[in-house]
């Protein structure tokens, strides 16, 4: 709710101008909170310019800005100006003009502003807010980011189904067992598609009878269709997950049959879901990108999710395929997707191949998302998107989480000792910067 406090207005050592009290308003677009001012008479913009011996003001249509973060003075006109989105003003020599604590608050936002101006010989000064963000009540900084973000560990699978070497069954059970001791609260097991298409995951079956009696999360497989499903539950799983995509040529390569076949495929799988009582999640590829294709328009991932929910998902999952979004495709995506399918109802899921994943997730938590997946270590690749690198690390995840003050209830360490296992395994670092970091840092203490 938008509060204003008061808006107080003084004269030193001679004239004073008098201005409309104006009202201030505060929007959230992405990371960036601005303000606006308008006039209390109407949504009009004042914008003030003067010379060096007058001072006039003009209400024009105003309209919102994005963040200028820029300051400076000038000895000359100033007509179009704005500061942090805050119209600007230009004083002659003699007047002192002061707001005292303009406070605005938008949820758990609260801005105070505070301007101080003083004339300098007879330069003309233009008016610098000071914006100062405060805590509420111990709550976030950052707009409408979720205060709990649930993490959908994806390295038993998606990390681990693009390996060359055949991971052995106990070690797959032993990285399941430690990533679930770590408090995920779900951990993808495994995938039931043919071992003709992917190798690594026929083991399946004796993956999910070693997990049968793990508590404390939740154990969702893949089922590319209708015999996948079956073979699933039949196996013990509780809760499966059909795949899309946004691309058509993806769609061809990669569970060869076009967007509409796979549509139809998966309403099958989600009636016989829906008749044993088994939750269903969807995952869309090629949310922001193909590799075939390139660019995917927002509205080809609005219908594809529109139909996963329709049929009756519980959850979808959008996924960046080859990692090549940032927040600027990201955002457009969310919201066309946003205006089909509920905001709780979408997770993301990003590959980290040109480093944007980190940033691509802030940007959705603050568009309201609150599930994200990602991968222990790093992990994955799809074997049909050439030159896509690992999902987004967990550890990485972990720690931005924290440091931004939201709860994943996930120990950070535990999920490093994960990766530090799996990573052993498979002879090579692993691809958390976090946990690089954290590593040598330790190293480097324990030589002092």
């Amino acid at each position: 709710m938008l509060t204003q406090r008061t808006l107080d207005k003084t004269s030193r050592g001679g004239a004073f101008f008098g201005r409309k009290v104006v009202s201030l308003k505060a929007n959230m677009r992405g990371a960036f909170p601005f303000v606006s001012a308008s006039s209390t008479q109407g949504d009009m913009l004042e914008r003030f310019s003067s010379s060096s011996s007058a001072s006039t003001a003009n209400e024009v249509g105003a309209e919102d800005r994005s963040l200028e973060g820029s300051i400076g003075y000038s000895r000359n006109s100033i007509k179009d100006t704005q500061y942090l989105g805050v119209g600007t003003q230009t004083i002659v020599i003699g007047v002192r003009y002061s707001m005292k604590h303009v406070e605005v608050s938008v949820g758990i936002l609260r801005l105070q502003m505070t301007s101080m101006f003083v004339m300098l010989g007879v330069s003309q000064l233009v008016i610098i807010p000071a914006i100062v963000l405060r805590r509420t009540q111990g709550r976030l900084l950052l707009g409408s980011i979720p205060r709990y973000v649930k993490i959908v560990e994806v390295g038993p699978r998606d990390g681990l189904q693009n390996e060359k070497e055949i991971v052995p069954t106990k070690v797959k059970v032993e990285l399941i067992k430690m990533l679930v001791s770590s408090g995920l609260p779900v951990v993808e097991a495994t995938s039931f598609v043919s071992p003709k298409w992917v190798p690594q995951l026929g083991d399946a079956k004796d993956v999910m009878e070693a997990i049968r009696n793990f508590e404390g999360a939740r154990f969702p497989v893949l089922t590319p269709n209708l015999k996948g499903f079956e073979a699933a539950v039949a196996a013990g799983a509780k809760e499966v997950a059909v795949f899309a995509s946004a691309s058509e040529s993806f769609s061809k390569s990669n569970i060869n049959c076009s967007i509409e076949e796979s549509l139809k495929r998966y309403h099958d799988v989600s009636l016989a879901a829906e008749k044993a009582s088994v939750p269903i999640r969807g995952y869309i590829s090629c949310v922001a990108g193909c590799p075939v294709e390139g660019k995917v328009p927002p509205m080809k991932v609005a219908y594809v999710a529109e139909k996963l929910y329709d049929m009756g998902c519980s959850e979808i999952s959008l996924g960046d395929t080859i990692g090549v979004g940032t927040p600027g495709s990201v955002v457009p995506m969310l919201e066309a997707v946003m205006n089909v399918v509920p905001v709780d109802k979408l997770a993301v899921h990003f590959h980290d191949t040109y480093g944007q994943a980190l940033s691509n997730i802030l940007a959705s938590l603050q568009m309201g998302i609150a599930t994200v997946d990602s991968s222990v270590a790093g992990l994955g690749g799809c074997p049909y998107a050439k030159g896509a690198s690992g999902n987004v690390a967990t550890e990485d995840v972990v720690y931005m989480l924290d440091g931004i003050g939201v709860t994943t209830n996930v120990d950070l360490g535990k999920v490093m000792l994960a990766g530090d296992f799996i990573c052993k395994h498979l002879g090579r670092p692993s691809r958390s910067k976090t946990a690089t970091a954290l590593r040598t840092s330790t190293a480097h203490v324990s030589k002092l």
